[in-house]
This record gives structure tokens, C-alpha cells and sequence, in this order.
């Protein structure tokens, strides 16, 4: 476990201004805001990591959310998608609470930490491949740290998976060939020649269009968050 490490990854990672086009818009959306959070200053930056330094599983999205996380200045926080994941994450023993407002709201991850290969708001939720090539080393370095103690991913969405496999590699674990392929309830492990292998998962993104439509519900997201947290060792409510 390397907390002091984390952390300053995390200050590194707040500070990263690498991408002009990501820059530009979390910037202007933090000035121009939404009716809704005309009240709120706006956190405006990149987001970092959330959850302990020594988890066990770890969890892997896409970006943040324009009015969530990047107002808010914490994965998964304010927004709806926030909303579907830490409430099935409290439903399994995994969390706290089942609720994320804010960065001071009390919320507690139990040896699960959130994180995601892109950490800027994009435009239209879509980052542009040399955008995620470009913030890849923050998530080869988040997983080297926590190499140690994560036993199993959760990977959420076929954007996520594409991006976070050559982190895995780059990490020191070993990838498949062919990689293999994104699906919900996907499962393989990722063996490592110098310590324990990774149980990695796929899921479907907690996205509004999915949990609207029915493509996830939260009886699937607690499934497979059982599952992964089985594989890491932790126990899970039923």
C-alpha cells in the first residue's frame, strides 16, 4: 500500500493540462454552469481516483460528467450514473452510502476505488483517441500503485475496455492475444510474472441511455458487482 503515493498522483493528475480541446471545454462548462448549479463554483480541472490506496477491486469508467465530476470534483458525483453505481455498490456492502452529492457527503468505498482511463469532461462524453492515448500514463501509474493489494477490475463499457487493456499491460500484467473482446458479465484473468494475476470484468456503463432504456438494471449491476468483488476477495451482500 502506497497512500502517500496515491495521493500525490492524484494532486499530479488535478494539475495535468495536456489537452487543449479537454482543457478548453471542462473550463468553459465550469464558467458557464448549468441553471440548476448556478450556486456551485465548480471544480473545473481533471478528476482524480476515488476510494482507499489498498482496494482490492478496482473500478473503471470512461470520463467525468460535465455537471458531475467535474462540478463536483469526485468520481461518479452528482450525476445520475453516480446515482446507479454507489447505490448498487451500497446494496452489495460495498459503500457507505447510497448516495454521492458532493466531495464532503461522508461517502466511503470499502476496498473499492473508482477511477476511469480519461479524467476530463469531454465534449459529448466522447474522447478522442489521442486524447485517452494521452492520459493512459496516469492510469498505468494509479495501477502500478495499487498493484499490490487490487485483485479485480470492473470494467464499465467497451470504451473503457479498449483503453484500460493497454494500461493492464503496461502495468505488468499479461494481456491476451487477441484481446479479448468487451461484453457484460465478460470475465478473464490477467496473469502477471511477478505476482498475483487480475480478475478482470466487463460491464455495461451505468449511463443514462442504458439504465433508462433497461440495456443494465440494477439487478445486473449487483450481480456482476458481486461476482467481482468474490473474485477480490471481498464479501458481498446478497
Amino acid at each position: 500500500m502506497d497512500a502517500r503515493g496515491l495521493d500525490r498522483l492524484d494532486q499530479r493528475i488535478a494539475g495535468c493540462r495536456a489537452c487543449p480541446r479537454l482543457v478548453d471545454w471542462r473550463e468553459e462548462v465550469a464558467r458557464t454552469k448549468r441553471a440548476a448549479f448556478a450556486d456551485w463554483t465548480y471544480w473545473g480541472r481533471p478528476v482524480p481516483g476515488f476510494g482507499p490506496s489498498d482496494a482490492r477491486l478496482l473500478i473503471v469508467g470512461l470520463a467525468p460528467a460535465a455537471h458531475g465530476g467535474n462540478r463536483t470534483g469526485r468520481m461518479f458525483t452528482g450525476d445520475r450514473s453516480g446515482d446507479v453505481l454507489y447505490q448498487a455498490l451500497y446494496d452489495v456492502g460495498l459503500a457507505s452510502q447510497p448516495g454521492s452529492t458532493h466531495a464532503g457527503d461522508g461517502l466511503e468505498l470499502y476496498s473499492v476505488r473508482v477511477t476511469s482511463p480519461v479524467h476530463c469532461a469531454p465534449p459529448a462524453n466522447k474522447p478522442t483517441p489521442e486524447e485517452r492515448d494521452a492520459c493512459r500514463p496516469w492510469l498505468v501509474q494509479e495501477l502500478r500503485l495499487l498493484r499490490p493489494t487490487v485483485r479485480a477490475a470492473l470494467v464499465l463499457g467497451a470504451f473503457g475496455w479498449q483503453a484500460a487493456l493497454p494500461a493492464f499491460a503496461e502495468a505488468g500484467w499479461t494481456v491476451p492475444r487477441p484481446r479479448p473482446a468487451f461484453a457484460h458479465g465478460a470475465h478473464v484473468t490477467l496473469d502477471a510474472p511477478d505476482g498475483p494475476g487480475l480478475h478482470l470484468f466487463g460491464c455495461f456503463h451505468v449511463s443514462q441511455r442504458n439504465t433508462f432504456t433497461g440495456r443494465l438494471t440494477p439487478e445486473m449491476l449487483r450481480d456482476v458487482l458481486r461476482t467481482a468483488a468474490g473474485a477480490a476477495g471481498l464479501p458481498a451482500r446478497k
